[in-house]
C-alpha cells in the first residue's frame, strides 16, 4: 500500500504501563491490526536519531530509515491516556515538529521496516568488528541469534515486544562479555521516564499555602527584628556584650518561640 493511500489518517494511541504509546484504533482497518501494534513517541524517536549518528561512517542511509515510518503528529488529547494523532508527510530527520513514527509493519516479512531493521543491523555489526578486537569476525547471525533469544521470551509469557525495543536491541547490543567505551546503556532512556513526552498534564499541580507555611519565615523575620532593634527601634548590638549574660539567664528560664509553636 502506498504511503498516499487516503486510509490511513489518522490512529488513536494509549499510552500503557509500560511507558510506550500503543495504537488503540486506526483510520484503516482493512490493511492494519492493532492487536499488538506499537508507535515510537517524539522522545524515543530523538533517542534513535542519537543512536544511528555512528552508522553514518558505515555507510548509514537515511532514506531506508525514513521510509521504514508513517509518520504522525498529534491532532489532539482525548484523556489522560489517550491522543488521537493524524498523518503528515513531515520528514524525521527535517522536522522541527514533535512527530510520532508508525513502523510499515503491514508485510512483516519484506516491508519497509523490515528492510530498516535488516539494515541498521549489518551496520551495528560493521561498526562491532572495527571497533572491538573478535578472535573470528562477528557476524549478522550472531547478532539475530541473540537478540531473536530473548524476544522469543517475551513472546512466550504473552508480552508484545515494542518496535522502539527492537530499534534499541540492535543499536545498542554488544556482545556478551565486551564493552564499547561510550556507548549508551539502554536504561538510560528510562532516567526521566516520569518526563517523557507528551506531559498529558494539562494544568500542574498547586500546594495551597497555610499559616503553617508561612510560620517559619515569619518567626525568622521577627528574630532578626529582635536581634537587631530594640522596642523602640533603636539599634542595640552596641550593648550587646553588656546584655549577653541577662540573655542566657533568659534563655535558661523560658522555651525557644519555635519549641513552644510546636
Amino acid at each position: 500500500m502506498p504511503k498516499s493511500a487516503p486510509k490511513l489518517e489518522w490512529c488513536i494511541v494509549r499510552l500503557g504501563e509500560d511507558m510506550n504509546w500503543w495504537v488503540e484504533e486506526i483510520s484503516d482497518e482493512v490493511h492494519w491490526d492493532v492487536d499488538g501494534l506499537s508507535i515510537i513517541d517524539p522522545r524515543q524517536v530523538g533517542h534513535i536519531m542519537d543512536l544511528l549518528d555512528p552508522l553514518r561512517d558505515y555507510d548509514f542511509q537515511p532514506s531506508v530509515f525514513e521510509d521504514a515510518f508513517f509518520k504522525f503528529r498529534i491532532d489532539k488529547k482525548m484523556d489522560d491516556h489517550r491522543l488521537r494523532l493524524v498523518r503528515t508527510n513531515e520528514s524525521l530527520f527535517e522536522s522541527e515538529e514533535l512527530l510520532f513514527a508508525l513502523p510499515d509493519v503491514i508485510d512483516e516479512e519484506k516491508g519497509p521496516f523490515a528492510d530498516c531493521i535488516d539494515h541498521v543491523t549489518a551496520l551495528r555489526v560493521k561498526l562491532l568488528n572495527d571497533l572491538i578486537e573478535f578472535e573470528q569476525k562477528f557476524t549478522i547471525e550472531e547478532l539475530e541469534d541473540d537478540i531473536r533469544e530473548e524476544q522469543n521470551a517475551d513472546f512466550m509469557e504473552g508480552r508484545a515486544v515494542h518496535c522502539f525495543r527492537e530499534l534499541l536491541d540492535i543499536l545498542e547490543y554488544v556482545p556478551e562479555g565486551y564493552e564499547l567505551d561510550g556507548d549508551e546503556d539502554s536504561s538510560s532512556n528510562d532516567e526521566d521516564i516520569e518526563e517523557s513526552f507528551p506531559d498529558l498534564d494539562e494544568e500542574d499541580e498547586k500546594i495551597e499555602e497555610d499559616e503553617t507555611m508561612k510560620w517559619d519565615e515569619d518567626d525568622d523575620e521577627e528574630e532578626e527584628d529582635e536581634e537587631g532593634f530594640d522596642e523602640d527601634g533603636d539599634d542595640d548590638l552596641g550593648d550587646e556584650d553588656e546584655d549577653e549574660d541577662d540573655e542566657d539567664e533568659e534563655e535558661d528560664e523560658k522555651p525557644s518561640r519555635r519549641a513552644r509553636k510546636k
